[in-house]
């Protein structure tokens, strides 16, 4: 039975470490439009992107008309990132705020229309450190570099889900603060419903009475 756990949590373990935190995408961009993808970011998480147009004649020059205007914002709309008329380009960052991060391609607009290949990376938390380099600058072994992998995943997991938490709970007030609006409307709502059709009785109460109908 013990062997059966220690087997279960060596599992499990094997699992976590293979979480990858990030997107990793290859799309189209036609000349004169623009795409924005978004990823949601803890505060103080770390992130990294890597960009880069590929080249549709391989073996030759990348193309003049092969260039990328990208900005990666916050959620409040302060710039991390500006690449301006390039065509590959990197980012990092420590996110001062969580929510919502965008990255922006966009390319001029040109007669005909060009459609450009693009290669995005894009890394959050865990999957955004080297590793490589941080085994050879602190000369650490296998096992404790797997172990420091370990850590920092339970760490992000864990930090996870109080984001989560806190987000349902920014939820529930939320819905908490629509039903209550609501609520109000609807008894406006059947007060003027209501005063119409006193109204509305009266009116024709007054009208018979006049007619001598009543």
């Amino acid at each position: 039975m013990f062997r059966l756990n220690l087997g279960l949590v060596l599992i499990i373990l094997g699992l976590m470490l293979e979480i990858d935190i990030g997107e990793s995408m290859r799309f189209e961009l036609e000349s004169g439009k623009t795409k924005c993808i978004s990823e949601d970011i803890n505060t103080n998480a770390m992130t990294v992107g890597k960009y880069t147009i590929v080249n549709p004649n391989e073996g030759y020059p990348l193309p003049d008309s092969h260039k990328l205007t990208v900005r990666v914002t916050s959620p409040y709309g302060n710039n991390y990132h500006l690449g301006d008329h390039v065509d590959s380009g990197t980012f990092a960052f420590t996110a001062v705020e969580g929510g919502d991060h965008t990255t922006c391609f966009w390319t001029i607009d040109q007669k005909p229309p060009v459609r450009i290949t693009i290669d995005f990376d894009w890394k959050t938390g865990v999957a955004a450190k080297d590793w490589s380099m941080i085994a050879k600058k602190g000369q650490v072994e296998t096992t404790e570099l797997e172990l420091k992998k370990l850590y920092d995943t339970v760490t992000s997991i864990h930090e996870e889900m109080f984001h989560l938490r806190e987000r349902e709970e920014e939820m529930q007030q939320l819905n908490r603060e629509t039903n209550s609006k609501m609520a109000t409307l609807s008894f406006f709502s059947l007060v003027v419903c209501l005063s119409v059709a006193g109204l509305q009785i009266w009116h024709l109460k007054t009208f018979f009475e006049r007619k001598k109908l009543l």
